[in-house]
């Protein structure tokens, strides 16, 4: 959850400073470094918990006789 949470920081900041230069507006950056961000940083969250799905099965398709657990 941390790893989540410093990509968010990261995100925002980008987010508003390439907003504020595109459009030189605090209100529109602020906005946008709310919106986007958020959205993505829980996109990233369940991007993440697809990906370690994936690494478990290809660690089960090495060893064929063990079960898939489901999480």
């Amino acid at each position: 959850m941390l790893k989540t949470i410093t990509f968010a920081c990261m995100h925002f900041s980008i987010a508003f400073g390439v907003v504020y230069l595109m459009t030189g507006s605090v209100l529109i950056g602020g906005a946008v470094a709310l919106v986007e961000p958020a959205v993505n940083t829980i996109a990233f969250y369940f991007h993440e918990k697809v990906w370690q799905r994936v690494e478990r099965r290809k660690q089960l398709q090495l060893r064929p006789n063990t079960p898939i657990m489901q999480a």
